[in-house]
């Protein structure tokens, strides 16, 4: 299985495509909704990246990804300037997604 970036600039894709991950750079609404459709069609990709910034824009569209498809996974990443996730944002997601608070 394959990974895949959408980004919201070329830093973060340039650095991927550098670990052998190819990607792509969009900018609005629109265009994050059209790549993330398109390449979960793909059944090559296992992994989605995307970084935080765009995944504020589709909310709603990964959260129905993620609870209705099993592949990919989606994995939203912070970009070249840093998380904007407070540092309790994975035990918060491994509490939605587990169900056991750690």
């Amino acid at each position: 299985m394959k990974m895949y970036v959408i980004s919201d600039n070329i830093d973060t894709k340039t650095g991927m495509r550098l670990a052998g991950i190819k990607g792509i750079v969009v900018h609005t609404k629109p265009e994050v909704e059209a790549a993330i459709r398109e390449k979960i069609k793909d059944t090559d990709i296992g992994v989605l990246l995307i970084t935080e910034k765009l995944g504020t824009l589709v909310p709603e569209l990964i959260d129905h990804i993620k609870t209705v498809y099993q592949t990919p996974l989606i994995v939203e990443i912070p970009d070249r300037h840093g998380s904007t996730r407070g540092p309790e944002s994975i035990t918060r997601y491994v509490r939605d997604a587990v169900g056991l608070k750690l």
